[in-house]
């Protein structure tokens, strides 16, 4: 069955730099956009990026545009996330997410998510 298995992720100061991964398997990757969302303590997950299958669009969430970008392998079935100049109102749990739509901003819009990972930024 699909499956998204995510990596990366950890604590780092304000100002650094982290990169999550994201490997995908039990589908075809190349067939379906991918997208990053974050889910902060007592607040709904929301939209970071996203990228079309063919890499050719990506769409940002205003607070992150400029510091992160996203990125896919589809040689590989992977998709990444660098993130630099990490803000303390960064912290959250990351989830990548595949979708067959075209390039969504809804957690509505995914089919397949990973399991999460947390990143945290120290001030």
């Amino acid at each position: 069955q699909a499956q998204l298995v995510q990596s990366g992720g950890g604590l780092v100061q304000a100002g650094g730099s982290l990169r999550l991964s994201c490997a995908a398997s039990g589908f075809t990757f190349k067939d379906y956009a991918m997208g990053w969302f974050r889910q902060a303590p007592g607040k709904e997950r929301e939209f970071v990026a996203v990228i079309s299958r063919s890499t050719i669009k990506q769409f940002y969430a205003e607070s992150v545009k400029d510091r992160f970008t996203v990125s896919r392998d589809n040689a590989v079935n992977t998709l990444a996330l660098q993130m630099n100049d990490l803000k303390p109102e960064d912290k959250a749990i990351y989830y990548c997410a595949a979708t067959e739509n075209r390039t969504p901003t809804t957690v509505e819009g995914y089919d397949y998510w990973g399991q999460g990972t947390q990143v945290t930024v120290s001030s």
